[in-house]
């Protein structure tokens, strides 16, 4: 049994039809990437998952145990973060206090320690405001703020999206020990390479429909995939 399993799943915006019959599984310890032009419904998957919009049709299971009628904050409790592209840190909150508020109803949680170790950045701006912090800093706080939680699964919604290519980097060095430490992890990103030097397995999504599924190490010997749906 998969850790996460979605079954031909329809989403929708008001009368707008945006995710159709999509499927995909994740497996623990995986990390899977969604690939996809931009307006394809890369993002509206996540949410979809999350819970922050409820598909009409479809299944979607998490330990074996549907979740897609569940409202996010449930979704959360039973072990899926979003992080989401616009961040949404707390912007008149320092760091800790975004940390802890992040993980005051988690069943278990990180010790703040751990996050420290893991960025040591947000350690030295632990007394700055949300509002304080550069863009990047902003997304070490946004993923941190999910893994204080101990999340099953983690949900990046294009992290690297806007950064300069040395903070890009360094998250990316982040995701990579989170990935060799065990983190499921679902990533939507543009960054093509980046996702495929991280990625397990990548689902390519074209006008909501899920057109392939490869191995990033297919994706790397068949470049053509790539180019036909992404134009790269």
């Amino acid at each position: 049994m998969s850790l996460l399993e979605a079954d031909r799943i329809n989403s929708y915006y008001g009368d707008s039809h945006i995710l159709f019959d999509v499927s995909l599984h994740v497996e623990r310890n995986e990390v899977v990437a969604l690939l996809g032009r931009n307006g394809a419904g890369k993002s509206t998957t996540l949410k979809t998952l999350m819970g922050v919009i409820r598909p009409r049709s479809g299944t979607i299971t998490l330990d074996g145990e549907p979740i897609q009628d569940l409202p996010p904050h449930l979704i959360a409790a039973r072990g899926i973060q979003l992080v989401p592209e616009d961040r949404r840190v707390f912007g008149s909150l320092n760091v800790e206090e975004n940390l802890i508020l992040a993980g005051l109803s988690a069943k278990g949680r990180w010790p703040i320690e751990r996050i420290w170790e893991m960025f040591p950045r947000l350690q030295e701006r632990r007394r700055s405001r949300g509002t304080d912090m550069s863009g990047g800093e902003q997304q070490m706080l946004a993923i941190a703020r999910a893994l204080v939680r101990d999340p099953k699964i983690i949900l990046l919604d294009e992290p690297f999206e806007g950064l300069a290519p040395v903070i890009v980097r360094d998250l990316l060095g982040v995701c990579r020990r989170l990935a060799d430490a065990g983190q499921t992890i679902i990533i939507v990103e543009q960054n093509i390479s980046a996702v495929v030097s991280l990625a397990h397995r990548a689902y390519i999504i074209n006008n909501g429909h899920i057109v392939e599924e490869r191995t990033t190490e297919q994706l790397r010997t068949q470049p053509e995939v790539l180019h036909r749906y992404l134009g790269v």
